[in-house]
């Protein structure tokens, strides 16, 4: 050990002051001398087990949550190298084969980029990572396409398809307000503010967002079956506008708009 330091001290000596020799030397000293631990390296699961507790702890929905744990999970069991070893080349070679694989959208290939740029983002900010692979691979540019909006006459059929004043009340809160149907669901009688014919809504993200123009008897006729009836949920506010729009024989899906 001793003649491999001389030999490289040797080797450097023409390049290096009196100064940094002594100090390469102490270097070389030290850590030839310690003993080095055996360190075993950290799974690819564990990295995300503890990603997905930081993300909980920041307040991200359980949906949220289950999304990331998807799309890393299925990138990480793709590309097999351990997360400190994966290149910017890999990450492009499995977005392009990702599109190719499941005939998807850029959108969606867009969200996966996103949640798998910030699974790397948190590992190089906590330093178990120098750098991040997906740092050069930018926002994939999308096609936005211009809905088409409803027409007063399909909003007069579906209100008058509707049997009860429940599915009357979203409909009219809906097109009136222009809430999501998230936030349609979390609609609270305390959140509706009947005077200045306001309202605050709160979407699945948990935030605050005033809405104006509330038709305050219809909103209130929704509200009031928020606490009466626990179990609608987005799925079944859905699945009532889509049974009312074929009632009232509406080709469009009024749904997605």
């Amino acid at each position: 050990m001793e003649d491999k330091i001389v030999c490289i001290l040797n080797e450097m000596s023409e390049y290096l002051s009196v100064a940094q020799m002594k100090k390469l030397q102490e270097v070389m000293l030290k850590a030839f001398s310690s003993k080095e631990q055996e360190k075993t390296p950290v799974p690819n699961e564990e990295y995300l087990k503890m990603f997905l507790a930081a993300k909980r702890i920041e307040g991200c929905s359980e949906r949220t949550i289950c999304y990331y744990r998807a799309t890393v999970e299925k990138m990480l069991n793709n590309i097999t190298e351990p997360v400190r070893r994966i290149t910017t080349e890999d990450m492009r070679e499995y977005l392009a084969q990702y599109r190719k694989i499941n005939d998807c959208s850029k959108v969606t290939v867009d969200n996966v980029r996103r949640n798998i740029s910030s699974f790397f983002s948190w590992l190089e900010e906590e330093n178990y990572i120098l750098k991040s692979p997906m740092r050069r691979i930018h926002k994939i540019r999308t096609d936005h396409k211009v809905k088409e909006t409803i027409s007063d006459e399909d909003i007069e059929r579906l209100r008058d398809t509707c049997s009860n004043s429940r599915d009357l009340a979203m409909i009219d809160l809906l097109y009136s307000t222009g809430i999501r149907v998230g936030e349609l669901v979390n609609l609270n009688i305390c959140y509706v503010i009947p005077r200045p014919k306001a309202g605050v809504s709160r979407g699945e993200s948990r935030l605050c967002r005033p809405r104006k123009n509330y038709n305050w008897p219809r909103a209130g006729a929704v509200a009031c079956h928020s606490p009466l009836c626990p179990f609608i949920s987005s799925d079944i506010i859905r699945r009532i506008i889509l049974v009312t729009e074929d009632v009232a024989d509406i080709s469009r899906d009024l749904t997605m708009t």
